[in-house]
């Protein structure tokens, strides 16, 4: 039976929901700040002139595509634990450090395809130019590449973070207190309250304003690379 609730419960109930989001917050952001530059440098190493490099990363970032995310967290939180190599902190640092690795790096792999067809689809002829007035591979990469290559990867990669904002919800399977944690709590009892199913649900705002706001920006960013076209 749902039970009823009291206006300091439902204060009660905001306030682990925000704290909550905030972890969810904090799970975005870190893989952001992590995942977009070893993604780069991913792609250099999947685009490298070395056979064995360039198989060695390709073959890495099929694996970590082809395998469920959830797996990944899981197998990363466990195993180093269960083989002896190193144990993760206890508690919620511990878990939010482990989620934190296993998001950075699988969405590295996913940006670092992006990056590489982005890369790619710069035009050979104006690299050439570029190292017929002198530059070097490094100016090049900065005045000529980089730029255009934003411009190609914006769309893409907005899908992908937007993705990411309701990844989030898979650090929970470690029992990691983020927002839908939170709201799950309240079903099974949490700070003396059980039974109630609309904290659950309540937490689809969150998300949905979450990825409004993420929209937004995405799409101005969009708009003001339009004026290099």
């Amino acid at each position: 039976m749902i039970a009823f609730f009291t206006s300091d419960q439902f204060q009660t109930i905001l306030a682990a929901l925000n704290s909550g989001f905030l972890k969810t917050l904090q799970l975005f952001c870190i893989t952001l700040v992590g995942a977009i530059p070893l993604g780069l440098v991913i792609s250099f190493g999947s685009m490298s002139r070395f056979p064995p490099l360039r198989w060695l990363v390709r073959l890495v970032v099929w694996v970590v595509r082809g395998t469920p995310l959830v797996l990944q967290i899981i197998a990363l939180f466990y195993v180093p634990g269960i083989q002896r190599w190193f144990n993760w902190p206890s508690g919620e640092t511990g878990r939010m450090m482990a989620v934190c690795v296993a998001f950075v790096i699988n969405y590295a792999c996913y940006f670092s395809e992006i990056f590489r067809g982005g890369i790619q689809g710069v035009p050979v002829g104006q690299r050439e130019a570029g190292q017929v007035l002198g530059m070097t591979k490094g100016q090049i990469f900065r005045h000529v590449t980089l730029l255009q290559m934003i411009k190609r990867i914006v769309p893409p990669m907005s899908n992908e973070i937007i993705t990411l904002v309701k990844d989030t919800s898979l650090a929970r399977v470690i029992a990691l207190q983020e927002v839908i944690w939170m709201g799950e709590s309240f079903m099974k009892g949490n700070q003396g309250i059980s039974g109630l199913v609309w904290p659950l649900f309540f937490t689809a705002v969150y998300y949905l304003v979450f990825s409004g706001v993420v929209t937004v920006l995405l799409g101005r960013l969009e708009k003001k690379l339009e004026f290099f076209r």
